[in-house]
């Protein structure tokens, strides 16, 4: 029975950065693969019905897996709704991503819920990733960088 799970974070940030950084290519490489791995975006077509295709690597091991999906729903600033295939035969099926953004007094309110995560990723290895890949996310939105 393929698993869910759901975060929830606040960062200091206009929704505006959050959304740009889960649509832009090199954005996507530096904070999503979480501890550990790199990764690299193939394609990205950043709108509803576009596809995108990506990879990590394990900087220890070398090995790579990759992953396709499909952006389903794409409201600027509020939603992102993308589905998530594994190349890897194991990891059948077909998770949906769903992320919510709302305007809070001191920045974005960000909800993730993950759906059909294959029965082979326990969901405890699904919140460890996603919390060392939002506080990279954190840290790549929060920067006051001027130029």
């Amino acid at each position: 029975m393929p698993n869910s799970i759901k975060l929830h974070r606040v960062l200091c940030t206009e929704p505006e950065n959050i959304y740009r950084a889960f649509l832009d290519a090199e954005a996507m490489s530096k904070w999503l693969p979480p501890n550990g791995f790199t990764g690299k975006v193939h394609q990205m077509e950043g709108k509803e019905g576009g596809v995108y295709k990506m990879s990590f690597t394990n900087f220890s091991t070398k090995k790579s897996h990759s992953f396709s999906g499909k952006y389903v729903e794409l409201i600027p600033y509020e939603r992102i709704s993308y589905t998530n295939i594994f190349d890897d035969p194991n990891l059948k099926g077909e998770m949906l991503t769903t992320v919510v953004l709302k305007k809070v007094f001191c920045g974005t309110e960000l909800n993730i819920t993950q759906e059909g995560i294959p029965d082979l990723i326990p969901p405890e290895a699904c919140y460890l990733g996603w919390q060392e890949s939002l506080i990279l996310l954190a840290k790549l939105v929060e920067a006051n960088v001027s130029d």
